[in-house]
């Protein structure tokens, strides 16, 4: 199957209600280029898994001011005003969850796991309706996988199979995010022909990209 696609085949991937995985942190290693197709083709009633809701200009934060978003399952939202005053006026429901959990839950969904154990959040309004488990005198919060129906991640270098690797800290969310949508599509800085990355440099395997966009430029890595 040919991976890398057209933005304009994208389109087709994409519906209202999905539940959408976007890599990044605070904007870096975030698919602008997959975000703007997102809004150029309006979908409605999203469910984004992020890091953060980044800037009311950049990132994830240009869905939220676009109101295409119903739902963020996020840990930070304190550099996107437009985040907090939607959730206060009752538009966009915010789930916030501590970074760590919700990296773990992610990663627990691509391993096929049944769920984590954390003692983050136990007396605190984390745990609630939560099941509490305990693990030689000591009390877990059971916190559940979480899944997406599409991921979209940034590479910054990715070989026509779909190997990806990622500079410096733009690595963040985007591999473990890539174990766990249904579908994943890579936005890549740049696209190399298969083989042309060092296998010790893949950090995502070409077994987990469904679809790659971008990087016009052919090279080597």
């Amino acid at each position: 199957m040919e991976k890398v696609i057209s933005m304009e085949r994208v389109y087709e991937q994409l519906k209202d209600g999905m539940t959408l995985m976007i890599g990044g942190f605070l904007t870096n290693g975030t698919p602008e280029g997959l975000i703007d197709c997102l809004i150029k083709r309006n979908v409605k009633d999203l469910t984004i898994i992020c890091n953060d809701t980044g800037f009311p200009d950049r990132g994830i934060g240009k869905l939220i001011v676009n109101k295409q978003v119903k739902k963020v399952i996020t840990s930070h939202i304190g550099t996107n005003p437009e985040t907090g005053r939607q959730m206060n006026e009752g538009e966009l429901e915010v789930l916030l969850v501590p970074q760590g959990t919700l990296v773990e839950q992610i990663r627990a969904a691509g391993a096929g796991l049944g769920g984590i154990l954390t003692p983050t959040g136990i007396g605190t309004i984390v745990e609630e309706g939560k099941q509490k488990i305990e693990v030689k005198g000591k009390t877990y919060l059971l916190e559940l996988p979480i899944k997406a129906d599409i991921a979209l991640i940034k590479g910054s270098i990715v070989d026509t199979k779909g190997n990806v690797w990622y500079n410096k800290s733009t690595r963040n969310f985007n591999p473990i995010m890539a174990t766990a949508a249904d579908i994943v599509i890579v936005e890549a800085e740049k696209i190399v022909e298969a083989g042309e990355i060092e296998g010790s440099n893949v950090v995502t395997p070409s077994v987990f990209v469904n679809y790659i966009v971008g990087g016009e430029v052919i090279g080597r890595f």
